[in-house]
């Protein structure tokens, strides 16, 4: 199983670290977020370092269906009643100038960018659409409202936000990461101060950014109850109708659509990891029911960090780590996430005001009800009897039929069916 991007894309390979090194900021973790980071340090002359423990992209990044836009489903009314308008507003233009700077640095990039329509779309809910439009309005952020939309069944409406993008992730992140101050194969095994620790050598920096998807360290920050993860999952079909757009549904469990050359992308069959979903054979289902003529060529999976509102955490671990970053839980929205957060925490690297960092603190208040979700799972979890359990924090692992592995529902770490570790937080394979 592997996606479609890593068919036609060879990215840069690096060495690992064998010595001891200093340097003025590290940057833990080689997908998007961390090339990212890495690339705006070094454009502002920032003596820099990324470690990532495999190779890059070799993790989330590489299974993204890389839509690149600031319709981010129905959020603009859920983050008006919650933080009022002008922490919605700054949400939305964040996300803008996110999309703008691909734009910028696309023009030079050979990576298939494309500019397409957004939508979300409601099977049954069209007063929701309704709300969503007049949040939009009150932030001042141009939306329409669409009573038809070309999917293959009946809804009661869409949003779309016009102009927004999509491209080849791994294209774009070629050219990015060309010439980049990059150890791969350089797992970072822990932190001690300011020294990252790896197999072959250390790395003392003045200041850290960890951008490794689910955030490692437990001490700080208490990511293990901010956090969940969600898995979900694309069939890539030929010989199906080209959409003319990327469509999202209003719910978590929903499906998407878009369109890549002559491919068109069907995602969905969602679940919280570790727990049972719909999978590909939802996908499937619906593909031989609505493209019966369509043929499956690609298949993947990808895992998003869910935080306990809307937002992702973008900057200071914790209240009491000023040298020591983050950027995670990007909510199934990393693309246009990972660009606002390399721009924060470039900023507060270099001591500069970011208008846009108060409002993605990772130390804003944490009393949301998906907090209490989250905490009871991990107790059922822990109270459960189960062999074998995961090493990041004791969690009874669950068994992945569709994917042969073992998953954790607590924080979704995920183990291949022989113990060896897929996903994090947990560092290290089981042990059977």
């Amino acid at each position: 199983m592997s996606s479609i991007w890593t068919k036609d894309c060879e990215l840069p390979h690096f060495d690992s670290l064998k010595k001891d090194i200093q340097t003025d900021v590290l940057v833990i973790g080689g997908g998007i977020t961390g090339i990212l980071c890495t690339y705006m340090l070094k454009q502002a002359g920032i003596d820099c370092v990324l470690a990532e423990a495999r190779t890059l992209c070799s993790g989330m990044t590489q299974n993204t269906t890389a839509k690149i836009t600031f319709q981010h489903g129905l959020f603009c009314h859920k983050l008006l009643a919650q933080y009022g308008r002008e922490k919605a507003r700054m949400y939305l233009e964040a996300n803008r100038e996110a999309l703008e700077q691909y734009r910028k640095l696309c023009r030079d990039i050979p990576c298939d960018f494309e500019e397409k329509d957004a939508f979300v779309y409601s099977e049954n809910n069209r007063k929701i659409l309704e709300e969503e439009m007049k949040a939009l309005e009150k932030t001042g952020f141009q939306a329409d409202f669409c009573e038809t939309i070309p999917l293959p069944f009946p809804v009661v409406g869409a949003i779309r936000f016009k102009n927004q993008a999509q491209f080849h992730p791994l294209k774009f992140l070629a050219a990015i990461a060309e010439g980049l101050p990059i150890y791969e194969n350089t797992f970072v095994r822990a932190l001690s101060g300011h020294t990252a620790v790896t197999s072959h050598g250390t790395i003392t920096a003045k200041k850290i950014i960890v951008t490794t998807h689910f955030p490692f360290l437990n001490s700080h920050g208490s990511y293990f109850l901010k956090l969940y993860q969600h898995r979900s999952y694309v069939l890539v079909l030929e010989n199906a109708p080209d959409l003319q757009g990327m469509y999202v549904s209003d719910s978590l469990t929903g499906m998407s659509f878009r369109n890549f050359r002559q491919y068109t992308f069907i995602g969905g069959g969602g679940h919280r990891s570790g727990k049972q979903g719909g999978s590909w054979s939802e996908l499937k289902a619906f593909a031989d029911r609505y493209y019966p003529d369509s043929r499956e060529v690609y298949r993947f999976a990808a895992q998003d960090c869910m935080p306990l509102d809307l937002i992702p955490y973008i900057g200071h671990y914790s209240r009491s780590t000023p040298d020591l970053f983050v950027a995670t839980g990007f909510h199934k929205w990393g693309m246009t996430s990972s660009m606002a957060a390399a721009r924060i925490l470039t900023d507060m690297i270099l001591e500069r005001e970011n208008p846009y960092a108060p409002v993605f603190s990772p130390s804003r208040n944490m009393l949301k009800p998906q907090l209490a979700v989250n905490a009871a799972e991990a107790m059922a979890n822990l109270l459960t009897f189960s062999s074998p359990r995961c090493p990041h924090m004791g969690c009874a692992l669950k068994w992945n039929s569709a994917e042969h592995s073992w998953d954790c529902p607590c924080h979704g770490s995920r183990f291949d069916e022989n113990g060896k570790l897929c996903d994090n937080p947990a560092m290290k394979n089981l042990n059977f």
